[in-house]
């Protein structure tokens, strides 16, 4: 069951388009990929753990750590060499069998990574059969970033930024040459100035308040509806869909909610509002928000607050909010009308929903350790966690492809 906890962190190009995803198993501290030894085993892990990484990195590409047993093992060899980037470890030991192994795997065409390059003498025989550096922003200094740059740019090699946590490393990582990154800047607002929200976005805003109130409010939803057409539009789209064959015609919110139901009617509300404060945002942001839904959604069970899961996916909505909007997380909150219990959890301060929030953040960092601290706290079985974060990366693929 070990190798079913995998969590992804998406790894952008230089337009913020998500290029890739570094799939992390809970696997030891190294976090890395160990599939058995024997051939039983290989099919064990072919049928079920390759099928979940489909789910979870869709057509990009999946950045996977081995270690020195792997590479050893070939394990890389069970994806097709145009899906996957074989990340050596810090630690790995260059024997000759291990670089011979690089080597074959280079020569067949798969992609091979550097992990926490520091430009150290000892991987020189690699660089000749590697693609990617990975830069770990948290470990190298700014001269380090830099002179790996002039030294490695030129030779073609590409430069993955990793742990890049602000807007502002962000810009130092392009403006040295880095063309790939990894971190949670995209989750940050880009600045924290006040400034007004642009209408359309304040009109999305006021439809996710609506969507977490108790009762809904028909005659302001439908004013709503009203400020923004393209929302009408998208609604009567999607009941005219396939999907949803049209039993009746539609003139009101009242009639929506009547073929929907109402909690249905709430959920796509709400992640249409969301889509639409993307704007010009990567597209991860909203991948991200609605994954935290589902996932928080899901985890309402296990973690008994089965009777809050629709305020629990709203609360995993809005807790991207801030960076959507580029405005602190404690002003946005300040003007939405949410449950006490929403408030306090994105604000930090724990509450009722708390848990959900770090259970959450532990499981999107593959911070194995704290889950199972969580799990032994609260007593809840940490092994439906990641069947519960599989069900909304599955939810998810199905609205944005």
């Amino acid at each position: 069951m070990a190798d079913r906890f995998m969590a992804r962190q998406p790894i952008f190009d230089s337009r913020l388009k998500v290029f890739g995803y570094e799939l992390l198993f809970r696997a030891g501290p190294e976090n890395v990929f160990r599939p058995g030894q024997s051939p039983a085993d290989e099919v064990i892990v072919n049928s079920t753990m390759l099928h979940d990484v489909k789910q979870l990195v869709g057509n990009a590409l999946a950045f996977i750590n081995v270690d020195t047993a792997a590479l050893l093992r070939e394990a890389p060899r069970l994806m097709a060499p145009g899906k996957v980037v074989v990340e050596i470890l810090e630690t790995v030991r260059l024997t000759d069998e291990v670089v011979a192994s690089c080597r074959a795997l280079a020569k067949d065409h798969y992609a091979l990574a550097l992990d926490d390059f520091l430009d150290e003498p000892k991987w020189q025989p690699l660089i000749p059969c590697v693609r990617f550096l990975k830069v770990d922003f948290r470990l190298a200094s700014h001269e380090k970033r830099r002179a790996i740059a002039q030294r490695y740019l030129p030779t073609g090699i590409r430069l993955l930024a990793e742990k890049v946590e602000t807007e502002h490393e962000l810009q130092e990582a392009r403006s040295l040459g880095y063309g790939h990154f990894q971190g949670y800047f995209f989750c940050k607002p880009s600045m924290v100035r006040s400034r007004d929200i642009p209408s359309n976005r304040a009109t999305c805003l006021r439809l996710l308040e609506s969507c977490g109130a108790g009762e809904l409010d028909y005659h302001n939803i439908e004013a709503l509806f009203r400020q923004e057409p393209s929302l009408t539009y998208r609604l009567l789209r999607y009941l005219n869909s396939a999907a949803l064959p049209m039993r009746s015609e539609v003139h009101n919110v009242r009639q929506a909610v009547g073929l929907l139901g109402e909690r249905e009617f709430r959920r796509w509300v709400a992640i249409v509002a969301m889509v639409m404060m993307g704007g010009n945002k990567p597209e991860e942001l909203i991948r991200t928000a609605l994954t935290r839904a589902y996932f928080c959604e899901q985890l309402a069970q296990p973690l008994d607050l089965s009777n809050h899961a629709s305020e629990l996916f709203l609360m995993g909505l809005l807790s991207t909010v801030d960076a959507l909007l580029d405005r602190p997380m404690p002003q946005v909150l300040a003007e939405l009308s949410v449950s006490a219990e929403i408030r306090d959890a994105l604000s930090g301060i724990g509450g009722a929903f708390g848990e959900v929030f770090e259970v959450l953040h532990a499981y999107e960092k593959a911070d194995w350790i704290k889950l199972s601290e969580l799990a032994s706290a609260s007593g809840f079985s940490q092994e439906c966690i990641p069947v519960c974060y599989l069900k909304a990366a599955t939810e998810v693929k199905a609205i944005i492809q």
